[in-house]
């Protein structure tokens, strides 16, 4: 469930009200509400990233764009949206900010592809907190899950061992996890090939039928690649 706003008014509605995805004709503007303190303002969607400022309680912000990221309980309720301000530059928590509207305001933002995995020098024969080796194309899908759309994914994720890439599509039936064949911003790229199968997070989709996939433990062992390929070529996609 997640909460909504409305003509000041602060109600209760289902989770599919406040989706990404559906766009937004431009920039909008929404109201800091934090019963006193600063707003922290950060350099991603996520309570990780670095702090870069913030916004004094009952500011107006102008929200350029809007994507997922750490879960946060707030003002609003608890919600794993981002708004991505102007001024100052960065990222603060939705849950913290009145927009007077029950669904995306602004467009959704293009995440920055790059290799910001914290565990791209560790040792491969090391599991990562969510109990997936390091270096490998499930630690960093996981990764990215946790980091981009706020999921608290683990090896055990809604009590389902979800193990070698090759398991993830029944793990992720089991675990009421949606798969089918639809290629979608946040989803994983999943491929029953091989021994142990592999998985990407899809960064990119485009309008030639292609996407962009992000990936570790593919192109060369336990390295990052980005590759653009056919949306039909891929397996599955699991949609967290």
């Amino acid at each position: 469930m997640a909460w909504i706003r409305r003509s000041g008014l602060t109600v209760l509605a289902a989770a599919a009200g406040v989706m990404l995805g559906v766009p937004a004709a431009s920039a909008a503007t929404g109201t800091v509400n934090t019963s006193g303190v600063a707003l922290t303002v950060r350099s991603g969607a996520g309570t990780g990233y670095t702090a870069t400022g913030s916004v004094a309680d009952g500011a107006s912000v102008t929200i350029s764009c809007q994507t997922r990221g750490t879960t946060v309980t707030g003002t609003y309720g608890t919600s794993s949206v981002w708004d991505k301000i102007t001024s100052p530059a960065g990222y603060v928590a939705d849950a913290y900010v009145y927009t007077g509207s029950d669904g995306t305001v602004a467009p959704p933002c293009v995440q920055t592809v790059t290799n910001d995995y914290p565990y791209k020098s560790d040792s491969s024969s090391e599991a990562d907190p969510w109990l997936f080796y390091k270096r490998e194309c499930v630690s960093f899908a996981a990764w990215r899950v946790r980091q981009r759309l706020g999921v608290d994914f683990t090896n055990s994720y809604r009590g389902v061992h979800w193990g070698n890439a090759i398991n993830w599509d029944n793990a992720a039936l089991s675990a009421g996890v949606k798969v089918d064949h639809t290629a979608k911003v946040g989803a994983v790229a999943q491929w029953n090939t091989g021994t142990y199968g592999h998985v990407a997070y899809v960064a990119r989709v485009n309008s030639d039928g292609t996407i962009l996939v992000e990936e570790y433990n593919y192109l060369s062992a336990h390295n990052y690649d980005t590759r653009t390929i056919s949306a039909s070529s891929v397996g599955n996609y699991l949609h967290f």
